[in-house]
């Protein structure tokens, strides 16, 4: 992994992806390129002894512009400064930093498991991958208060019918009913289906509960399985119980707590 070194960058475009969710593209300066690891994050000071972590949603193939994504509703320091950006305006910021990353060596099955604004470095990790040759099966559950917050869902999708070995599950809170076929297991990713439950939904298709009680439902097998789970504490926590009562062990779980 590279170490974190202090970045100097220019806003070069600054969208809103939904109502609270925004993107910002950041030209390098200096260094004139930033390489990293797919699933890492930047430091951006605030003051002497203020900073925010913001996961970058682009990847390392893209190193002279990075891409970096935040849920701006909280109404904080780090929301006020993300809505104020403006194009041109210099960026600073310390990375890489963090150790969310996959390792395509790893022989696992991998299971992700993203919550609203925990998508980010999943989203990274994922293009990556399947933008370099990943040829593996690999399954995401992507969970979201309502629709409007499962803002890569076309990525996800276009991905999924892209690539037959990704598994692309979007989940909500309150979400239109779904045919029984939304409890077939992760057949793209490898994970055993049980036959008595029909074959696997169409990707385009939204279920409906909380994440752990979709991971409990879609996992039949935990043998020879890795889970990268993101978002909230709660949901980590609720989601690693469900592995590991199934058998999973715990450093078989791998996480990024962003609330």
């Amino acid at each position: 992994m590279q170490k974190p070194t202090q970045c100097a960058t220019s806003v070069e475009a600054v969208r809103f992806l939904a109502a609270d969710v925004m993107e910002v593209d950041l030209r390098m300066q200096e260094p004139p390129e930033f390489h990293f690891d797919a699933g890492q994050w930047v430091s951006i000071p605030f003051g002497p002894k203020t900073v925010r972590a913001y996961s970058i949603a682009s990847t390392p193939r893209s190193p002279k512009v990075i891409t970096l994504c935040a849920d701006v509703a909280p109404g904080g320091i780090g929301s006020k400064w993300f809505r104020a950006l403006e194009r041109g305006q210099p960026v600073p910021f310390k990375g890489p930093t963090g150790g969310f990353v996959f390792h395509r060596t790893d022989p696992r099955r991998v299971l992700f498991v993203a919550e609203e604004i925990g998508i980010v470095p999943i989203r990274s990790i994922l293009t990556e991958l399947y933008e370099t040759g990943f040829g593996r099966g690999a399954a995401l559950i992507y969970w979201g208060r309502d629709p409007g917050w499962l803002v890569y869902e076309a990525e996800f999708r276009s991905l999924a019918r892209r690539y037959p070995s990704f598994s692309y599950f979007p989940v909500v809170r309150e979400a239109p009913p779904v045919t029984a076929a939304s409890s077939a297991g992760f057949a793209g990713a490898g994970i055993p289906v049980d036959a008595r439950r029909g074959p696997p939904r169409p990707p385009s298709m939204i279920d409906k509960g909380e994440a752990a009680e979709v991971v409990d439902r879609l996992v039949h097998s935990v043998n020879g399985l890795v889970a990268y789970v993101s978002g909230g504490g709660e949901m980590i926590n609720r989601v690693r119980a469900v592995l590991m009562a199934k058998g999973l062990d715990r450093k078989s779980v791998k996480w990024e707590k962003f609330w």
